[in-house]
């Protein structure tokens, strides 16, 4: 892909055990960077067992847009966003958007996982889910 802003690989940092990370600092509810490491690790499990060629990458902008995981496998790419709220606007999905209107017709439909119960379309092209749903 031959774009303007890029998928990045690295330098975002996470954690081998989410558990042990959030017993040593003392939480116990998966919010924010814990949610999404639980998040990226299945992911990592799920890819491991893919004969399909998959990264899992982030996409970052210069001006600080940013999409928590992109999934991309068969020339296409899902952009992830994880949300610790119980009820996700379209405010939410903000940056889904930002990245499909970049990648065109190479994104597919934005999924956001958050932490309330119901899958609901937040626009034609974001999917809102409970992050238990697919972890």
């Amino acid at each position: 892909m031959n774009r303007t802003k890029r998928l990045l690989k690295s330098p975002k940092l996470y954690w081998g055990d989410v558990g042990l990370a959030m017993h040593l600092s003392g939480v116990t509810e998966p919010t924010g960077a814990y949610l999404e490491n639980i998040v990226l690790l299945d992911l990592l499990v799920w890819q491991s067992g893919r004969l399909q060629n998959t990264e899992i990458l982030y996409w970052r902008t210069t001006t600080g847009e940013e999409v928590d995981l992109v999934i991309e496998t068969g020339g296409k790419v899902l952009p992830v966003e994880i949300k610790s709220t119980n009820r996700p606007t379209v405010k939410d999905a903000a940056t889904l958007l930002a990245f499909q209107n970049e990648y065109g017709a190479d994104a597919r439909s934005g999924l956001l996982l958050y932490a309330g119960t119901e899958i609901k379309w937040l626009t034609p092209r974001v999917l809102a889910a409970p992050w238990w749903t697919v972890v």
